[in-house]
């Protein structure tokens, strides 16, 4: 099987390790710079024409940019173990679900880089949401918290952290000669937004390219600028950050990696598993480690490749697993070339997966995918589509966040317009296919396509094998396990029966609005 991510023999799950390193000054250090909720396309250096993202576009021309970069997971909490682990989410326990913990059994790269003398830390959002000391972890696993530095926000919905001078703080503190390893995360571009920032910076919403999933409605152009007003926010935290280093002399002995954690925060996106779920923006800029600049690279990475590589940068040479030997891969491989398009024939394809991504269905339910994105085509396994893919209508649909164009396509659908609230919020079949290349907005389902036939057929069956080499618990029929995790938050377990019984639990991200007044099935 020509899947280098899947049987290579590099690994690093683990909990013992014996760990070889270069000299302090010959390390780099890392600064990693993760969004909350910015799909693939957003971005200037990846197309957009109407969102500002100087600092990542630099970053990618100085560096490489990654074509088919892909999260582990649409939702916070999972697509952030996998970073910090390197481990896809269906080999994480409860660190699967969102609203959970990540056992501490699940050592992270950060405790690694700091048991070889790297100095560690983070500002704003780091593993997040959960309860750590569930799972006997007693800080963020992201590092030690700097938040002492605030602003004022240029707009509501944005958080006062200062992400940048909060970085300056950390690096304050960083001994003579130490590397260190820091995680900027903002909170941005995360819900909610000001209503009408868009238009007050200046922005047209005749440029909004609509995506084919929403109504062409001035509510939907409105709302897509408000939120390109928060990714810009993101971005310049990060530019600040690049500068700082520029000054001090230590940028290209750095390595800079500009993300996010998953896809926009809209219907049919976040929490789901289409392109616009899992395709992630990446660039990444390292001078003194990686060959060439302005590279486009088009090979096939998620989010489990990131923690090996920073291993391998900074000369963590061996390490004694605690799991079985599958994990991520990394990524000198692309470093050490200087070409652009496919750099490595073998990353060709990625897996992708979801569990519970929120509350508001019986029994703890989540709603179960697994996926493989290989060339042009994405294929997706839907474990239980009985289930509502977005929630429960009864239950305020609170797998989908509160917006102006979620309250749009329920209104629809509640004077008779079905269309778009079928798209976003409807049952889905077991089976979906899409040739993304073509359809990047995955609206033309082509599962029952005769001509697709084989196609469908040796995708499930490659995912499948793959799932089962990695242990996945929903290829020997213990799925439901998923299910059984409890909450980290007595308050969320049980939300549905507690609901239908008339128990009033306060769902902050979804409005009243939301709830349908009767069942839909």
């Amino acid at each position: 099987m020509n899947n280098s991510k899947a049987f290579l023999p590099v690994t690093f799950i683990f909990a013992i390790f014996v760990a070889s390193f270069e000299a302090a000054e010959s390390r780099p250090n890392i600064l990693f710079c993760i969004s909350d909720d910015q799909s693939y396309a957003l971005a200037g250096a990846n197309g957009d024409q109407v969102v500002k993202t100087p600092g990542f576009d630099r970053v990618a021309r100085e560096g490489l940019r990654f074509i088919h970069a892909f999260c582990d997971a649409p939702t916070c909490g999972p697509s952030r173990s996998a970073i910090l682990t390197g481990q896809p989410i269906w080999r994480l326990e409860e660190a699967g679900n969102i609203h959970s913990t990540l056992p501490a059994k699940f050592a992270t790269y950060t405790e690694l880089l700091e048991d070889v003398g790297y100095a560690i830390g983070f500002t704003g959002k780091g593993w997040s949401p959960g309860r750590l000391e569930a799972g006997g972890r007693t800080t963020n696993p992201a590092g030690p918290r700097f938040e002492g530095k605030e602003l004022k926000p240029p707009f509501k919905g944005m958080t006062k952290k200062d992400y940048a001078g909060n970085f300056d703080e950390f690096l304050a503190q960083v001994s003579k000669d130490q590397p260190f390893c820091f995680w900027l995360g903002t909170h941005e571009p995360h819900r909610g937004f000001e209503n009408g920032a868009g238009r007050r910076t200046g922005k047209d919403p005749a440029k909004v390219v609509v995506p084919p999933i929403f109504p062409d409605h001035p509510i939907v152009r409105s709302d897509i600028l408000d939120y390109y007003v928060e990714i810009e926010h993101f971005d310049r935290m990060v530019a600040r950050a690049i500068k700082t280093l520029e000054t001090a002399g230590q940028l290209d002995n750095t390595i800079v990696v500009i993300t996010s954690d998953h896809g926009m925060p809209f219907p049919r996106c976040k929490g789901q598993a289409y392109d616009y779920s899992n395709h992630i923006p990446l660039a990444i800029r390292w001078p003194q480690g990686i060959k060439g600049s302005n590279r486009q690279v088009d090979d096939f990475v998620n989010f489990t490749d990131l923690a090996p590589t920073f291993l391998e940068a900074a000369g963590v040479k061996q390490i004694a697993p605690l799991m079985q030997p599958v994990s991520g891969h990394s990524l000198f491989d692309i470093f050490a070339s200087d070409k652009s398009g496919q750099v490595i024939a073998s990353r060709d394809h990625v897996l992708l997966g979801k569990e519970r991504h929120d509350v508001g269905r019986p029994n703890n339910g989540g709603y179960p995918i697994r996926g493989i994105r290989k060339g042009d085509h994405l294929y997706l396994h839907n474990f239980e589509p009985d289930r509502w893919p977005g929630g429960n209508p009864e239950t305020g649909y609170l797998n989908c966040d509160a917006s102006p164009i979620k309250t749009l396509l329920l209104n629809q659908r509640r004077t008779g317009d079905y269309k778009f609230w079928r798209m976003n919020f409807g049952k889905r079949p077991t089976e979906e296919l899409f040739n993304v290349t073509a359809n990047r907005d995955c609206v033309k389902d082509l599962a029952q396509s005769k001509a697709q036939a084989k196609l469908k057929t040796a995708l499930k069956t490659q995912l499948f094998n793959e799932l089962k080499e990695q242990g996945d618990p929903r290829m020997f029929g213990r799925g439901a396990v998923f299910d059984q995790y409890g909450f980290a938050s007595e308050m969320w377990n049980n939300f549905y029966e507690k609901f239908q019984r008339g128990q009033k639990i306060r769902t902050g991200w979804v409005l009243p609005s939301d709830y349908e007044k009767e069942k839909l099935d």
